[in-house]
């Protein structure tokens, strides 16, 4: 086994419910940002590649064929993609891995696990350093700058003494990008006797928590969530542009 991860698996299957009606056509990995319109899913693949993260498995279920049909085997962005359809007997996020884990594609010590709706420029070859030198068995990417999506009330009984529109949390929060050691995936089995599914962040990292193995990777990175219509929308192109610049994922120029 490798000992710095230069895999990474990509959650891709979910249907999107929070997407629709864009993801009743498209699956959500596969919706256009940035000027260029390229599919959100292709600045992961560009972004893995740039930290020299070259071997790449797609967790695909939901209008799979768009995703594989696009990306192929992953030469044209200078990476290996192979693909692992969900098995109904695994479901969930963790339930997709750990299925991955027993048809024998996870030969790494540690593995970088990418959902397949978040926009970052984080470095990941500092999350994958930090995660080897502290050792854990799970390191979680953590932003500290969240801000709430509503106003918050100070209440002084049931009178409103002040009210702040938007405050940030204050508290770091979960990014949907983390390193695992591969030993620890059999723990899903675990949760699967017990539930019908489970969940990487609902199931495992908390037992993992539990066994007082888990760690944190504060970054202010760029980071969005964009899995949800109200946060689609809210998506500046040019933003996208800007930070993402180092991607060099190009528009083609329409002659008019």
């Amino acid at each position: 086994m490798k000992t710095l991860s230069d895999l990474a698996i990509v959650l891709c299957g979910g249907e999107g419910k929070r997407l629709r009606p864009l993801t009743y056509y498209i699956p959500k990995p596969m919706i256009p940002v940035g000027s260029s319109q390229k599919p959100l899913l292709e600045y992961i693949v560009r972004h893995l590649a740039y930290y020299g993260i070259d071997d790449i498995i797609f967790l695909v279920d939901y209008k799979a064929e768009q995703i594989t049909n696009y990306f192929e085997d992953g030469a044209r962005f200078g990476v290996k993609i192979r693909y692992l359809k969900d098995d109904p007997q695994y479901k969930g996020t963790a339930g997709a891995v750990y299925n991955a884990y027993l048809k024998g594609l996870l030969d790494r010590e540690h593995i970088l696990i990418y959902y397949g709706d978040i926009l970052s420029d984080i470095n990941l070859r500092d999350l994958v350093n930090h995660h080897i030198k502290t050792g854990a068995d799970a390191t979680l990417a953590l932003s500290p700058n969240y801000t709430l999506k509503v106003g918050v009330a100070e209440l002084d009984g049931t009178k409103i003494r002040k009210l702040v529109e938007k405050p940030p949390l204050e508290k770091p929060v979960t990014m949907a990008i983390l390193m695992i050691k591969s030993e620890v995936i059999p723990h899903v089995g675990d949760i699967l006797r017990e539930k019908e599914e489970a969940d990487i962040m609902g199931d495992l990292i908390p037992m993992l928590i539990g066994m007082g193995r888990v760690e944190g990777y504060l970054t202010d990175a760029f980071w969005y969530d964009v899995g949800s219509l109200e946060t689609y929308e809210k998506l500046n192109p040019e933003l996208v542009d800007e930070i993402f610049s180092y991607l060099k994922v190009k528009k083609t120029q329409i002659i008019s």
